[in-house]
């Protein structure tokens, strides 16, 4: 008996979660109550509070249930690879092919980039994703840092601001995409942007040459 009452409240925090991504996705975040949550998920209001202690907690526990493009892209760059720069690349691609290919993944990126105001009542979903950034764009400093310095590279512009740019434009790809998925393919432009960026960084990489990137003239000091 307990088993089934563990069960059925593990099944109604589901509900809850799935009831959360339709409604934040048609509706926006700061429109959607915990009521009408609990009512598209048929359950009660109480439901909603024995499960999460506001909206901000059931906002991070719908995020948890997925592992988001940049995030799972980061965390599986080693910095024990021989060729960090291309492991990049494959976890980049890998993200994007995931965005393309997972609805859930899509719907709650989407969520939490177009769909999400930074209210007070919102203010740990606003830590959580300057955490989960700041971490991502660590990540890639340390392997452009560790990419220059096995390829014998000078980069030309420091590897944190290389980080930066590399963040915002993986983020902002996918971004302008879920505005308009049918405008370009994803995987597709995302490899040929990459080849450009890590060019224009001082990098030899054979890729550039189908995307008409002119290798670098040569190595400057950071």
């Amino acid at each position: 008996m307990a088993r089934r009452t563990k069960e059925e409240a593990l099944a109604t925090r589901h509900r809850l979660l799935d009831a959360a991504e339709v409604l934040f996705q048609s509706q926006g975040v700061s429109r959607t109550s915990l009521q009408q949550i609990a009512e598209h998920a048929d359950a009660t209001r109480g439901a909603v509070y024995w499960h999460f202690k506001d909206k901000a907690d059931l906002f991070n526990a719908m995020m948890e249930r997925v592992k988001l493009p940049l995030e799972t892209a980061a965390q599986e760059i080693g910095i024990s690879s021989d060729d960090p720069l291309t492991q990049i690349e494959q976890m980049m691609l890998k993200a994007l092919e995931l965005m393309t290919t997972d609805p859930q993944v899509r719907r709650v990126f989407e969520i939490a980039t177009h769909k999400i105001e930074y209210t007070a009542e919102m203010q740990s979903v606003q830590q959580r994703h300057q955490t989960g950034r700041d971490e991502c764009v660590a990540d890639f400093e340390r392997a452009l840092r560790l990419g220059a310095r096995r390829s014998r590279v000078r980069l030309l512009i420091p590897a944190g601001t290389a980080a930066q740019g590399l963040h915002a434009l993986i983020s902002g790809l996918i971004q302008d995409w879920l505005l308009a998925p049918e405008v370009f393919d994803l995987v597709a432009t995302g490899r040929r942007i990459f080849a450009v960026y890590v060019t224009g960084l001082g990098f030899a990489w054979p890729a550039a040459q189908e995307s008409g990137a002119a290798p670098a003239e040569g190595p400057r000091d950071q």
